[in-house]
């Protein structure tokens, strides 16, 4: 046999495996698509009746099947809309961010692109919180911020490009907390910097607060963190400027010999309170801003009226365990609300168009 039957012969043998081989792995049961089981307006009439008995399951099915099947139909772009918010009721996050950013690519010009853009920025915040840590006492802004800072760009760029937006209000708000968190990211690495003597790193990190995040709960601590970084840094009329901005709004953070007081800055807890279990001295959260520290510097080594009305004695004998707490009942409200906001956004609402198909659909159903 020569050689080139024999590789006409190895060539035909390999074909015929391969054959036999994708015949074998072939399913016999396989489901093929057949279309449309409904008509367009059923599968929007159940996702409509799906989603006010909250089975957001059922409504993104018969959302998705709508939208597969009838791309250019009359309810796409509402239900385009309406899977957008169903997908986020399922925590489906990322599924709701496509969603949106599709719409706004394709329908730029829609009377409700607001809302699209509105849903991809509370999408990326919820993302932040998505998992184990939003249900402990570790805060979210000690860890990794990325969602936050691409939430921050999204309400950012919504509020710029809808500023008359009914959900621009809103927008602006959680802008607000974004900020604080993201303020308080930067502190927590300054707050490092500080322990490993990185005296310009930490002052870098203040100053980016200052300017990027004003009016927020961490200025005060900020600007303590560059008056004392220029201080080690023996810079001593840039530390004066600052400390005269201290001395100007936040007394309580300069010691009574001009030293920045660090500590009281962070709202820590004083030695004292601590070596006695929170008993005794001044406790952490405890604010300085105050019209009391406002006309003289605070005492680490005894208790500040504020705090003796927050918590009662039995509460502190107690270790928190018993008695009246309410600046820990303040701040889980605060926490529980910030949360609630998170996770709850309104439906889109329904498109004039859309209300008058149905209507006249349903009057010709009843003529029949």
């Amino acid at each position: 046999m020569s050689l080139s039957r024999l590789n006409v012969l190895l060539v035909s043998l390999s074909m015929g495996v391969s054959v036999a081989l994708v015949g074998c792995n072939s399913n016999p049961n396989k489901v093929t698509d057949t279309g449309p089981k409904s008509s367009e307006q059923a599968y929007y009439e159940k996702a409509q009746k799906a989603l006010e008995r909250g089975q957001y399951t059922e409504a993104s099915e018969q959302l998705q099947a709508l939208d597969t099947y009838f791309p250019t139909g009359r309810y796409t772009q509402q239900a385009q809309l309406d899977l957008m918010y169903t997908r986020f009721k399922q925590s489906d996050y990322p599924a709701a961010i496509a969603l949106a950013e599709r719409f706004i690519r394709l329908n730029p010009q829609h009377p409700q692109v607001d809302y699209a853009y509105y849903v991809r920025g509370v999408s990326n915040m919820e993302q932040n919180y998505d998992g184990l840590l939003r249900y402990t006492s570790l805060k979210q802004a000690h860890r990794d911020t990325s969602y936050l800072k691409v939430a921050y760009q999204n309400f950012s760029d919504f509020i710029r490009r809808f500023p008359s937006s009914k959900y621009a209000v809103d927008a602006a708000q959680r802008m607000q907390f974004i900020g604080e968190e993201l303020a308080e990211s930067e502190m927590n690495v300054a707050r490092y910097n500080i322990e490993r003597k990185a005296w310009v790193a930490a002052i870098q990190r203040s100053r980016w607060v200052l300017e990027y995040y004003p009016q927020v709960p961490q200025t005060p601590e900020a600007i303590a963190t560059i008056a004392y970084g220029y201080d080690q840094l023996g810079d001593t009329a840039t530390a004066n400027q600052y400390k005269e901005l201290l001395q100007a709004n936040y007394p309580g953070l300069l010691k009574n010999n001009g030293e920045v007081n660090l500590r009281a800055a962070r709202n820590e807890a004083s030695i004292v309170n601590k070596l006695t279990l929170g008993i005794v001295g001044r406790s952490a959260k405890n604010t300085y801003a105050t019209e009391s520290n406002m006309s003289q510097p605070s005492n680490t080594n005894t208790e500040s009226s504020d705090d003796n009305n927050q918590r009662s004695l039995m509460n502190r004998l107690s270790f928190g365990l018993l008695g009246k707490d309410d600046q820990a009942t303040t701040e889980n409200a605060e926490i529980e609300s910030a949360e609630t906001q998170s996770s709850e956004i309104e439906p889109p609402e329904v498109e004039s168009t859309v209300e008058n198909s149905s209507n006249v659909a349903d009057a010709e159903a009843t003529a029949e």
